[in-house]
């Protein structure tokens, strides 16, 4: 391919907006346009490198036995309503009409429409398990989308989905599924983490997360250099705390003008903030009929796990109380809340640390006032204590080593949901006794587009983008100095022939620019191999440049191609070590 015959716009400097390096790289390569906010155009350096992840993801799901179809993208609401997603999925939803006023959704994600069609066409066990999947763009209204195509409002992703008539059919699928993604992501040349995580909007209750750590990354990893990790809405960490021994002593209300934070009390009241109970009040809506006030108790500092809370309470959402439900409730603002004299009809959790503590002090249920000396059972119940807490660096996660946290890019998410949408939508089968029972499902997908962003923020430098050669747009970029010269270009153009009848793909620099501009926009364009024409052409020798390390060698002309070949496989075996 010749570069003057291909659209590849390099930019100096990067957009002013721009946070991320591959946000910045991918722009100032020339690899993506935004069109609008959180909108991109792929250009086809971009385009080629999501042709290459896409092959990748299709030979893996077919060793897998997925089965490759596409949904539309434009979908009627009425599914979406009937599951309840219509309005649990919130703002990030785009919602339209049509002409004679009916609403339909663009598509963010696709249980509901596969179910459906799953639910019209299978009758009988005899016909599951079944896997299918889509390569397809999805839609979400990202209140702040950022760091280029990391966060937008239309992205490409793989969406796949098991359908089973029993548990095993299940296990299956999701063991497959879970192979199939480390081995996309290996080839890719990722450094991940497969994690344990929360579900969120999908529903169902067992999923792992693939997470690329990044700089960037919006999820908190929380790992260990054991075999733990987790996103910290899942982690856990072994409980320490110590029964304190304390004789309990008389319930005082004591003033704390203008303490509103646990700090702020601690200091009010003349002691340690581990010895105050943070109080948290939520409304959690069970249903779409029913809602329910709830406390939670937290040791000082510690910070509630909301994940952990609406998983234990069995919610379909968990909002903080408004400034006025806490004083319909409980009669202060929050910053004064506490669990003395609660009413019966508001449920009282607490995290385990809360259970050894004696002589608490804790929000008295009037503005400006604390209690000293709280005790459980004596002054405040508890209806049930649990791991309600995030983990903190340093504790000592479940496999005995100590917990480090990174920012994480989400890559890929699958999802045990069960009967969830089955269910809701009456997908069911005949199984083997002639029963009808509803389909055992699992959802599977892969951030397609964001995989060039989570690659970026892990290989590229400050000159640019540096692709593994497994899915770089190209294998080689060859580059002869001066174009005008005569026997440079017929040299150039011998070595791109001989390297495309070996089998790999090149990028021809034939611009007639000076050598600066063509060796710093090959940096930026960061194919792995560079070969460069120039002085030593008519003694039949070029440089070879190796764009991840810097290394250059010469060779001779006719040794180019083998030179290239051990060069790139060398690589590979880097970039797979690195992955893991």
């Amino acid at each position: 391919m010749l570069q003057s015959k291909i659209l590849i716009p390099t930019k100096k400097e990067a957009p002013s907006d721009a946070e991320a390096l591959s946000h910045k790289m991918m722009v100032r390569a020339g690899y993506i346009y935004q069109v609008s906010a959180g909108v991109w155009a792929y250009l086809p350096m971009a385009y080629r490198v999501i042709r290459k992840v896409e092959n990748i993801i299709r030979q893996e799901m077919d060793k897998a036995g997925a089965v490759e179809m596409m949904m539309p993208a434009l979908l009627p609401a009425d599914l979406w309503k009937e599951s309840g997603r219509y309005e649990s999925y919130g703002d990030n939803l785009f919602k339209l009409k049509d002409r004679r006023d009916r609403d339909f959704i663009m598509g963010p994600t696709h249980e509901e429409t596969f179910t459906e069609v799953i639910r019209d066409s299978i009758k009988s066990y005899k016909k599951l398990p079944l896997v299918v999947y889509q390569l397809q763009d999805k839609f979400r209204d990202e209140d702040r989308p950022r760091y280029g195509i990391l966060r937008g409002k239309e992205f490409e992703m793989l969406d796949g989905y098991s359908f089973s008539a029993d548990q095993a059919g299940l296990d299956q699928a999701y063991d497959l599924q879970a192979k199939a993604y480390r081995n996309i992501f290996d080839r890719i040349g990722l450094n991940y983490k497969v994690i344990l995580a929360d579900s969120g909007t999908m529903g169902g209750k067992n999923s792992q997360e693939f997470s690329a750590p990044a700089e960037v990354g919006e999820d908190i990893i929380a790992y260990t250099d054991g075999d733990y990790a987790a996103n910290l809405e899942k982690a856990t960490s072994k409980f320490t705390g110590v029964q304190q021994t304390d004789e309990p002593k008389e319930l005082e209300k004591k003033p704390t003008p203008g303490a509103h934070s646990v700090d702020e009390a601690a200091e009010s009241l003349g002691i340690d903030s581990n010895q105050i109970i943070k109080t948290m009040f939520y409304i959690a809506k069970m249903s779409e009929e029913e809602s329910e006030p709830v406390l939670v108790l937290m040791r000082g500092n510690d910070e509630v796990n909301e994940a952990k809370l609406k998983d234990e309470l069995g919610c379909e959402e968990l909002t903080l109380a408004s400034e006025e439900d806490a004083v319909k409730y409980l009669g202060a603002h929050p910053g004064s809340l506490g669990p003395v004299n609660v009413d019966d009809n508001i449920k009282v959790y607490a995290d385990n640390y809360v259970k050894v503590m004696v002589n608490m002090a804790c929000g008295a249920n009037e503005d400006g006032y604390h209690y000293i000396n709280a005790n459980i059972d004596r002054d405040f119940r508890v209806d049930k204590f649990g791991d309600f807490r995030n983990v903190k660096e340093g504790e000592i996660a479940p496999d005995g080593h100590p917990i480090k946290f990174t920012p994480g890019i989400e890559i890929g998410h699958i999802f045990k949901l069960g009967t969830h949408y089955s269910h809701k939508l009456g997908a069911q089968v005949l199984d083997n006794n002639g029963r009808l029972v509803d389909v055992i499902m699992g959802s599977y997908g892969i951030g397609v587009s964001r995989l060039l962003s989570a690659v970026a923020e892990q290989t590229a430098d400050e000159n640019g983008l540096v692709w593994p050669d497994s899915i770089a747009p190209f294998d080689v970029h060859v580059i002869p100095v001066n174009a005008k010269k005569a026997d440079q270009m017929e040299m150039a153009n011998e070595i791109t022939a001989n390297l495309e009848k070996a089998g790999y793909e090149v990028l021809l620099d034939d611009r007639k620019e000076r050598a600066g501009v063509k060796f710093a926009d090959s940096d930026l364009i960061g194919l792995p191999i560079r070969v460069t024409v120039g002085k030593k052409a008519a003694d039949g020798i070029v440089e070879i440049k190796i764009r991840k390390t810097g290394e250059t060698v010469e060779v001779k002309t006719e040794e180019v191609a083998d030179t290239v070949g051990i060069l790139l496989k060398q690589l590979s075996g880097q970039d797979a070590n690195e992955a893991k």
